[in-house]
C-alpha cells in the first residue's frame, strides 16, 4: 500500500529500533522522511536503505534534548520540503545503567529521562503542530510504553515520562482536532530492539516471557500501527492510548 504518496514524515531518534522501523514503513507507503538521531553512521544506513526503496529523506546527527538543535532541524526540514505531514515523536529512553530503585534515585536520572522523553514530545510537537493547523491537516504519534500502565519497579522515571506523554497527547489532540491534526499514542511493549537485546535486568527477561501471544514483538509490529494513524484511514482516531504489546496488559 501507498497511503503517504505526497507526505513528508518527520521521525525523531530514527535510525534504530523502533524509530528506524517506523521511518521505513512510512517510506515504504510512500512518505519522504527527515529523520533526526544522535548517530551519524546509523542515519548513514538508514539513508542508503529508504533511497534503495526509491524514497527521499534529509536527515541530521544531532541531540533532540537540546532546543536548539530540535527547532533549527525542523526549520531546516519545513525549508527543504515544504512542510511536515506527520510527526513520529520516538526518541526517548529509560535510565539504563543509571536505574535504580526509587528510595536509591537521583534527581539527575529524573531529570534526564524527562527530558529525553517528555519534553522532546512537546518540543518537537511545539515546532511542527502550527504548520499543521494552518494546512488543516496533520498526523502527531507519540511514543508512550506499557510502563505507564504496569509501573515495573525501578522505572518510577520512565514511567512518570510516558504517562506525561499520554496526558500530553490527550490534551493537544482535543486542542488541535478542530483544524484537522489527529494525535496519539503508542504505548508498545517488549520490542526487539538493541536496548532490549543487549539488556542484563533481569526484569526485562521477566517481561519478555510474558507475552501471552507466545514472542517478543519487532519494531515493524508498532510501525504497522503507526502507518495506519499516519494515513488518511487514521482519520478518526484521536487522543488515543493504543497498547501494542502482545496481550501483556490492557486499558
Amino acid at each position: 500500500m501507498r497511503r503517504l504518496e505526497g507526505r513528508v514524515a518527520m521521525v525523531t531518534g530514527g535510525a534504530n529500533g523502533i524509530g528506524r522501523g517506523c521511518a521505513l514503513r512510512l517510506a515504504e507507503e510512500g512518505a519522504a522522511l527527515a529523520v533526526v538521531d544522535r548517530e551519524a553512521d546509523t542515519l548513514e544506513a538508514l539513508t542508503a536503505e529508504v533511497e534503495a526503496l526509491g524514497g527521499t529523506i534529509f536527515t541530521r546527527a544531532a541531540d533532540c534534548t537540546s532546543p536548539d538543535a530540535a527547532r533549527a532541524f525542523v526549520a531546516d526540514a519545513e525549508t527543504h520540503f515544504g512542510k511536515i505531514d506527520v510527526l513520529v515523536n520516538n526518541v526517548g529512553q529509560g535510565a539504563r545503567e543509571r536505574k535504580s530503585s526509587f528510595l536509591d534515585s537521583d534527581e539527575e536520572v529524573w531529570r534526564f529521562v524527562l527530558e529525553i522523553n517528555l519534553l522532546t514530545t512537546m518540543r518537537f510537537s511545539r515546532h511542527v503542530a502550527p504548520g499543521m493547523v494552518g494546512r488543516k491537516h496533520g498526523r502527531i504519534i507519540n511514543m508512550a510504553s506499557e510502563a505507564f500502565l504496569t509501573g515495573p519497579v525501578g522505572s518510577h522515571d520512565y514511567a512518570a515520562a510516558k504517562g506525561g506523554i499520554v496526558g500530553f497527547t490527550r490534551s493537544v489532540a482535543r486542542e488541535l482536532a478542530p483544524n484537522g491534526v489527529t494525535v496519539n499514542a503508542l504505548l508498545p511493549g517488549p520490542i526487539m530492539t538493541r536496548a532490549l537485546s543487549t539488556s542484563n535486568d533481569p526484569v526485562v527477561h521477566e517481561t519478555m516471557k510474558s507475552v501471552p501471544v507466545g514472542f517478543v514483538g519487532e519494531p515493524e509490529d508498532i510501525a504497522a500501527m503507526a502507518a495506519l494513524l499516519a494515513s488518511d484511514e487514521g482519520r478518526f482516531i484521536t487522543g488515543q492510548s493504543i497498547v501494542v504489546n502482545g496481550g501483556r496488559w490492557w486499558v
